[in-house]
C-alpha cells in the first residue's frame, strides 16, 4: 500500500505535541475514591454518557428541574470488557435527588445494529420533539458480533414526568450520512481486539450560534493510510435552510501515524472561540511512542472549518492521575465547563494486578478556557 494522503484541510496533531505532555496538577484529574461514586443499580453497568441537550449544548431543563441523560449500559458482567457486545443506550433522570434509571431508551428491535453504541440528543424547541443521534454497531440478529459502524437518527415524543419520563412515538431510525471511502476507512477493516477497532461512530451534534449551521463530529479511521494508527476527527453539515439533511465532510483532525482511537469528539463555543475535545486511552497510541496519557484532549480555532491549534501546545487538557492511569474515562464537556465521564478502573495502581470497573457516573470536573490554554479549576 502506497503511503496516505491526508484529506485537504485535515490538521495534524503529531508526534511532536504528545512529546512535549508534562504533568502538573492543574492538569491531571483528582483520584477518585470509594466515596466518591455511586452505583446507579448493582445489576447494571454504564459508561459513555450525554444529556438530552438544547440547541445551544445546555442540558435541557425539564419539569421541575429534571435534567434526562442517556449512557451506554449492559448487564453487569464480571470481565468489564464483555459490556461492550452487550451494549445498549438507557435513560436516566438527574436531579437534586441524584440518578434515577428509567431502563432502554429505545423498544427492543427497533435500532439495526446488534448493539448500541455512543450519540447525543437533542430536544427541540417546542420542548416535546427530539432526535436522537447514535451509532449502530454489528447487524441485528447476527450470530457472531461484527464490528460494523454507522451512524443513525431516530425521532420521537418526550412524555411522562419525573420518575417516569419515555420516549415514545418513534420514527425512523435513519442512515443520515454514510461513509465516503475516499475519506474513511471502513470500521470492520480492524480486529475485535482492544486497542485495533477502526472507527466510524459517535455522533455529537453541534449548533453552530455564529452561523446557524447544524454540526455532527464523530470518529472514524482514515481511508487509504498505511498506519495501524490513524484515528481522524470526521464531521458531517446541515445547512440552515436545509435542516437535516447532512452532507459528509472530509476529516477536519487526524492522528495518522500516532493514534488509533480519537473518541467522542465534540466542539462547543466559548469566548468567541471554537474548541474541539475528544478523549483517548494510553494503549491506542503507536506503542513505538510517544505515548500520551489516558486523558481528554483538545484544539482551539476561530473558525469551525479548520485552524485547530492544540491546547496547551499538545493537545492534552487533563489526564487521569499516574497512580490511577485508568480511573476515568469518555469526558464530554457541556457548555458551562463542566465535565461528566464514567467511572472505569477506578483505584488501581500500575502494578496492583486488580481491575476495578467502577460502571457509573465520576464526580463532576470544571474546566478553565482562555484562548490556547486549557486546565481543570482547582
Amino acid at each position: 500500500m502506497t503511503a496516505s494522503k491526508a484529506p485537504a484541510g485535515m490538521v495534524a496533531w503529531t508526534r511532536d505535541h504528545v512529546s512535549a505532555i508534562r504533568h502538573d496538577v492543574r492538569h491531571t484529574a483528582p483520584l477518585i475514591g470509594e466515596t466518591d461514586f455511586s452505583r446507579i443499580s448493582p445489576d447494571v453497568d454504564i459508561w459513555d454518557a450525554w444529556p438530552l441537550q438544547d440547541r445551544a449544548g445546555n442540558p435541557a431543563l425539564i419539569g421541575q428541574g429534571d435534567t434526562l441523560w442517556m449512557a451506554l449500559a449492559a448487564p453487569h458482567r464480571d470481565d468489564p470488557d464483555e459490556r461492550h457486545g452487550l451494549a445498549r443506550i438507557h435513560l436516566f433522570q438527574h436531579n437534586a435527588a441524584g440518578w434515577v434509571a428509567l431502563g432502554p431508551l429505545f423498544p427492543d428491535g427497533f435500532t439495526p445494529g446488534s448493539r448500541e453504541w455512543s450519540g447525543s440528543a437533542v430536544l427541540d424547541a417546542d420542548r416535546r420533539n427530539v432526535t436522537v443521534f447514535f451509532t449502530a454497531t454489528g447487524k441485528r440478529g447476527e450470530e457472531e458480533l461484527t464490528f460494523t459502524q454507522r451512524l443513525f437518527r431516530a425521532r420521537a415524543v418526550l412524555t411522562g414526568a419525573s420518575g417516569t419520563y419515555r420516549l415514545q412515538d418513534w420514527q425512523g431510525p435513519d442512515e443520515f450520512v454514510r461513509r465516503d471511502p475516499r475519506w474513511y476507512m471502513a470500521s470492520d477493516a480492524g480486529s475485535g481486539s482492544v486497542g485495533t477497532i477502526k472507527a466510524f461512530r459517535d455522533p455529537a451534534y453541534f449548533h453552530d450560534p455564529a452561523s446557524g449551521t447544524d454540526y455532527v463530529f464523530f470518529a472514524a479511521s482514515l481511508a487509504g493510510s498505511d498506519k495501524a494508527f490513524n484515528g481522524v476527527i470526521g464531521a458531517a453539515r446541515a445547512e440552515p435552510d436545509r435542516p437535516g439533511n447532512w452532507t459528509l465532510l472530509p476529516p477536519l483532525l487526524g492522528a495518522d501515524g500516532l493514534n488509533n482511537e480519537l473518541e467522542r469528539p465534540h466542539v462547543l463555543m466559548h469566548g468567541g472561540h471554537y474548541y474541539l475535545f475528544w478523549s483517548t486511552q494510553a494503549h491506542v497510541f503507536d506503542p513505538a511512542g510517544p505515548v500520551g496519557p489516558t486523558g481528554l484532549y483538545g484544539m482551539v480555532s476561530d473558525r469551525i472549518d479548520g485552524g485547530w491549534q492544540p491546547l496547551n501546545g499538545t493537545g492534552l487538557v487533563f489526564a487521569n492521575p499516574p497512580e490511577a492511569p485508568g480511573q476515568a474515562y469518555s469526558w464530554l464537556v457541556l457548555a458551562d465547563l463542566s465535565v461528566i465521564s464514567f467511572v472505569d478502573n477506578w483505584g488501581q495502581g500500575p502494578d496492583s494486578g486488580i481491575r476495578r470497573f467502577g460502571a457509573s457516573f465520576a464526580p463532576l470536573l470544571h474546566l478553565r478556557l482562555d484562548g490556547q490554554t486549557a486546565s481543570l479549576k482547582v
